[in-house]
C-alpha cells in the first residue's frame, strides 16, 4: 500500500464477496453507514490482504472516490 496507507475494510452482508476499503483518514461513505454492511478488519502494510485487493488500484481509486470497491474471488482464509 502507499506510504503508510491504512484502510478499514467493510463487507456487504447480502453479497459477502463484495468489499469496500476506506482509507483510515477518510470519512466512511454514507452507503456503508446504511444497513447491509459490516466492518471486517483494518488493513495496513503488515496485515494480509484479502484476495482481490489490488494495492495500486486501491491507492489510486480511493484518492479520487474516497473508497475502493473490490470483490474477493475465493474464500478468504485470513478472516
Amino acid at each position: 500500500m502507499g506510504a503508510g496507507a491504512s484502510f478499514n475494510v467493510f463487507r456487504r452482508l447480502d453479497a459477502p464477496e463484495l468489499r469496500c476499503a476506506v482509507p483510515e483518514d477518510r470519512a466512511v461513505p454514507a452507503f456503508i453507514e446504511a444497513k447491509g454492511w459490516v466492518f471486517e478488519r483494518r488493513l495496513d502494510g503488515g496485515t494480509p490482504r484479502p484476495r482481490g485487493f489490488d494495492v495500486r488500484a486501491a491507492d489510486v481509486v480511493a484518492r479520487w472516490n474516497g473508497f475502493y470497491l473490490f470483490e474477493t474471488w475465493a474464500r478468504d482464509e485470513a478472516r
